[in-house]
């Protein structure tokens, strides 16, 4: 059996007032390696992303041009949106609006989504380890508590798939940025557990540990379902994450 173009998230399928999906390497219309790439920045013909993308969104019932995107920088800069479009200088979109779909771009950096099933809200995040030492995931958190008041126990979280701690090997200065849990070492090097250091960010921001899904999927181990910066360097597709209210 073929494995599915798409990935859903258990935890957000309950709640019928937003609709997510996170895309693999699978079904796009580009020539291998790039399969199923919604990036125009990795050297593919723009007419493959545009279908790519279209395929991808249809998904959600929705077209690309109504789609916000975070021209991501590993920051921790969340901005609230009402409409579509690319918004520079930023990690986090968060919005009230409905059919406004937020989408983050990955390939292996950790992407997190939160909705809040009391106000309406969402949050979509793009999480490296820059943006994770920056406390980005926390400030999304935190920003929908300023904006709306959400109250950060009764927010639902997913995150997706990304580099797993068997794979995200990282420099010793960098792994001096986190604390000492976080990182695992063997046959001489480190080792960054980037899905666990963004879940302590969740619940040290309130989150229930019931209310928090976290993808087993390691981009670099699966080549046959996901891209990979670390594994295909400049060969690299990129997957996105894309959340909706309905």
């Amino acid at each position: 059996m073929q494995p599915s173009p798409v990935i859903s998230s258990q935890l957000l399928a309950r709640y019928p007032a937003v609709r997510f999906a996170f895309s693999t390497r699978k079904g796009g219309v580009s020539p291998e390696p790039l399969g199923m790439n919604l990036s125009f920045r990795v050297g593919d013909e723009k007419g493959n992303v545009e279908e790519n993308r279209r395929r991808f969104f249809s998904h959600l019932g929705i077209a690309p041009e109504e789609v916000a995107f975070p021209m991501q920088c590993h920051s921790n800069h969340a901005v609230v949106v009402s409409g579509a479009g690319s918004f520079e200088a930023c990690d986090a979109l968060l919005t009230k609006t409905r059919r406004i779909p937020l989408a983050v771009s990955v390939a292996d950096c950790l992407p997190v989504f939160l909705f809040d099933p009391n106000n309406y809200a969402i949050a979509a995040i793009h999480a490296g380890w820059r943006g994770t030492v920056a406390s980005i995931t926390s400030e999304a958190v935190r920003s929908m508590m300023r904006e709306w008041g959400s109250d950060p126990s009764n927010l639902v979280a997913y995150l997706g798939p990304s580099a797993d701690v068997c794979c995200y090997e990282i420099r010793t200065d960098v792994g001096d940025l986190f604390e000492a849990d976080l990182v695992e070492q063997g046959g001489g090097k480190k080792f960054l557990n980037l899905k666990k250091a963004n879940v302590r960010q969740l619940t040290m921001s309130g989150l229930k540990e019931d209310n928090i899904e976290v993808s087993r999927s390691c981009t670099m181990c699966q080549p046959d379902l996901f891209h990979s910066f670390r594994r295909e360097k400049e060969r690299s597709g990129r997957m996105m994450g894309a959340i909706v209210l309905v």
